[in-house]
């Protein structure tokens, strides 16, 4: 299989513990856009979602106002494992629980898609739930638990009630 044919991309969303706009998260919405410019700036990086204001806070996830999601796409793993757990994003990542709700299900998945290929929130969504339901699989899988590049197709099933994003 061709890597160069796939690029990762993941998905994250996250339970605010109080409005963006509180003192409580102050710190966190002052540290979006310089991370999100050391993200563009990275290697291995390709794409963030970006809302109007140039983040993705004001980009809806699961029809849920309390949640906030994160999208990109990365040349692969390292890359993004690099990008992670350096500088101020992963002085970010040490505050999380200061700004969002310890949630049970997996907030995070990660995905192959063709080079080039553009993932929507309804697709995240998809495969966030895939992975909630199934486990990690080549569909839907975590940085624990990768597969190599290639296409995937999920696994069938229902989706067990229970499975959004409560707190």
């Amino acid at each position: 299989m061709n890597e160069t044919a796939y690029e990762l991309a993941q998905v994250n969303i996250a339970r605010l513990r109080a409005p963006l706009d509180s003192p409580r998260l102050k710190d966190f919405v002052d540290g979006l856009d310089p991370v999100n410019a050391d993200a563009d700036a990275a290697d291995g990086f390709v794409w963030r979602l970006q809302g109007e204001g140039g983040d993705a806070t004001d980009i809806a996830v699961f029809g849920d106002s309390w949640l906030i999601v994160n999208m990109s796409v990365w040349r692969n793993t390292d890359a993004l494992t690099a990008f992670m757990y350096q500088g101020r994003h992963r002085e970010m990542l040490a505050r999380r629980r200061e700004w969002f709700e310890r949630v049970e299900e997996a907030m995070t998945a990660l995905w192959w898609v063709p080079a080039g290929h553009r993932p929507t929130v309804a697709e995240a969504e998809s495969r966030l739930l895939h992975l909630r339901t199934n486990g990690p699989t080549p569909y839907a899988f975590t940085l624990r638990t990768s597969f190599p590049p290639g296409g995937a197709e999920p696994l069938a099933g229902e989706v067990p009630e229970g499975l959004g994003c409560s707190a």
